[in-house]
């Protein structure tokens, strides 16, 4: 849970620094109007609306970029298992003596995939799991272009296996490329950046009156803080709140009707 924590901790510390920032921006405000009280407000509406345009651009963007990649990853889970079912079933092709062998090198290649989510977030664990799952496919696909050969294997076993073998390695391989496919770090640092200044802007676009209003002066930084934990959270869908998980179920269903 070291993601949702940290991930938790960004959002509570972009809070308290806006808020810092809007008192900051209505002291500047209070001291520039009473020094010019026509001038003070003059060409600020401009710079405002650039600011907050771009913040809401920014927001846009990293949302809708995390949830496209948030959906891809659930899809690349049931191609997986689509791709392992197939290949599965194509093993009837391979001489019957060497069936049960080869059954049995799928189980285990399973379970090392399933091992690879489940260990998280523990890297270390995953990333043995995922070496595991790696050096099982050489030995499937050595296995598969052996047996196919044999003698009462079908005559278009190699054929049709290898094709199955072959996408279900890649599905596999682009799921573990698309779990470490994220937005460079700078379009985050430019998020915050952004949300400080605008609420900067917006303190000093509150001055002026004789009392605060809390209301907008908390729901402000609240709603900003809580936009970006979505955001952040969606973008590491193992690691935080936000989950994948349920669609693993796929893959245990499959290995369950294995046994």
């Amino acid at each position: 849970m070291y993601q949702a924590f940290s991930t938790t901790l960004t959002a509570i510390a972009l809070f308290f620094a806006m808020l810092v920032l809007l008192e900051v921006g209505r002291r500047v405000g209070n001291k520039r109007l009473a020094s010019d009280p026509e001038g003070a407000r003059a060409g600020t509406g401009a710079v405002e609306g650039a600011v907050f345009a771009l913040l809401g651009l920014l927001i846009a963007f990293t949302f809708s970029g995390a949830a496209s990649r948030f959906d891809a990853r659930r899809d690349l889970v049931v191609q997986e298992s689509n791709a392992i079912g197939t290949a599965y079933l194509r093993l009837d092709l391979l001489p019957a003596n060497t069936q049960p062998a080869m059954r049995e090198m799928f189980r285990q290649y399973l379970d090392a995939r399933l091992n690879v989510y489940r260990l998280l977030p523990d890297l270390e664990a995953a990333y043995a799991a995922l070496g595991t799952a790696n050096d099982m496919q050489k030995d499937i696909w050595n296995a598969a272009l052996a047996d196919g050969q044999q003698t009462g294997a079908m005559p278009d076993a190699i054929k049709l296996l290898l094709p199955a073998l072959n996408e279900m390695f890649d599905i596999a391989s682009s799921r573990t490329m698309a779990a470490q496919m994220h937005p460079p770090t700078v379009i985050y640092g430019l998020l915050y950046l952004m949300a400080l200044a605008s609420a900067l802007l917006a303190g000093y676009g509150m001055s002026g009156g004789r009392s605060r209003s809390w209301l907008h002066v908390i729901a402000f930084p609240a709603v900003m803080a809580i936009a970006v934990f979505i955001i952040i959270d969606i973008e590491y869908p193992r690691l935080g709140l936000i989950k994948v998980d349920s669609f693993d179920k796929a893959l245990v269903d499959l290995r369950a009707g294995m046994d």
